[in-house]
């Protein structure tokens, strides 16, 4: 089964310095029927103007996953950690029993346009931790995070991997997901078909029941998403 999530259906809030559409419900953004799927619980899509950003506050028992589409973040939390992500870079921030951060804009004259993720770890507390990387631009499938950090992804504390997909188009490629899991898929970038849907920027789709499902790249550009396999 899918089910769209299409983008122009997402929740949008301005703020002046920060313009964020949420896939699922976010602060004053509430929707019961869109509240997370499986240990997915945020997708923001969040641009920040020049200078602006999130001025330190408090996580705790959840995994942070922040992509950068354009400009860069300028990152500092309570555990030391001090960090430029450019755009392309990941990072994994593991709040645990509790961290506090900031995340601003590095430039004063270009926006920022970064991706928020949180995931819904399967214990909780523990110690905080925090990892950052580029991981390249390769074709296909590129392991992000995973419960065991196999093939040098992130280590996120929850049975679920997340990967990059890079298209080129006309191509075709099967998700990695099989039919006992559930999968997230979130299109940034370019127009691809699974099955019989078609998806655009900003769209996504949650998959159930389907083992390794095809998606095509129908554009003139390359696709680029994310892909969650989740439990």
């Amino acid at each position: 089964m899918i089910t769209l999530r299409p983008a122009n259906e997402r929740g949008h809030a301005s703020h002046g310095w920060l313009d964020s559409f949420h896939s699922f419900s976010f602060a004053e953004y509430y929707d019961p029927l869109h509240m997370g799927f499986s240990a997915l619980r945020v997708i923001n899509d969040d641009t920040v103007a020049p200078g602006a950003g999130f001025a330190p506050h408090g996580h705790r028992d959840m995994e942070i996953l922040s992509y950068v589409l354009a400009g860069s973040i300028r990152h500092q939390d309570s555990e030391g950690n001090i960090a430029t992500l450019p755009a392309g870079e990941f990072q994994l921030m593991s709040a645990g029993q509790g961290i506090r951060h900031s995340e601003y804009n590095g430039s004063r004259t270009e926006a920022l346009r970064f991706l928020q993720i949180w995931i819904m770890p399967s214990t909780l507390g523990g110690e905080p931790g925090y990892q950052q990387k580029h991981f390249g631009s390769r074709e296909g499938f590129t392991l992000i995070a995973s419960p065991d950090g196999r093939d040098e992804s992130f280590t996120v504390r929850q049975d679920a991997r997340v990967y990059q997909l890079l298209l080129a188009p006309g191509l075709s490629i099967a998700l990695p997901l099989s039919a006992a899991r559930k999968g997230y898929l979130h299109l940034v970038e370019g127009a691809l078909s699974i099955q019989a849907e078609h998806l655009g920027p900003g769209d996504g789709a949650k998959l159930e029941g389907l083992d390794s499902p095809q998606v095509t790249n129908l554009g003139t550009s390359v696709v680029r998403a994310l892909m969650f396999d989740l439990p």
